[in-house]
């Protein structure tokens, strides 16, 4: 199986100005653990559950502190023809639960390690 059909549908995103309360609202409201961060139309950053963890857990203030003092930038991403062994065993080997899917330049998806998982356990149950 291709990362491509496990993307579909809008990617969650914010901009890397507003506060990581607010971006970690919007990921529990949708249940997701990463959003994109997009800043004029380019994918800028990731803002992983982990981010707003590390935030929160050194004393940091999520409701004045902006995602782009906290997040990943310039992410490593995913290319749609990856296989998704290929892709998972690269996940797990750099330690990503969430990946940027990116074809040419464009963002169309985003990945988890769980979404990977599945993927992998469908394929051999075939």
């Amino acid at each position: 199986m291709l990362i491509r059909e496990l993307v579909a549908g809008e990617v969650d995103a914010c901009s890397p100005e507003v506060p990581v309360a607010e971006a970690a609202r919007t990921m529990a409201e949708h249940g997701v653990g990463s959003l994109a961060v997009i800043d004029k139309g380019d994918l800028v950053g990731i803002l992983t559950e982990r981010d707003v963890l590390r935030l929160v857990g050194e004393g940091g203030d999520a409701s004045t502190t902006p995602v782009r003092s906290v997040m990943t930038p310039d992410p490593d991403s995913l290319a749609p023809e990856i296989e998704t062994t290929e892709a998972a065993e690269w996940m797990m080997a750099a330690g990503y639960r969430h990946m940027p899917v990116l074809e040419d330049g464009n963002l169309i998806g985003m990945v988890s390690i769980k979404d990977l998982l599945w993927a992998v356990l469908q394929s051999e149950a075939d």
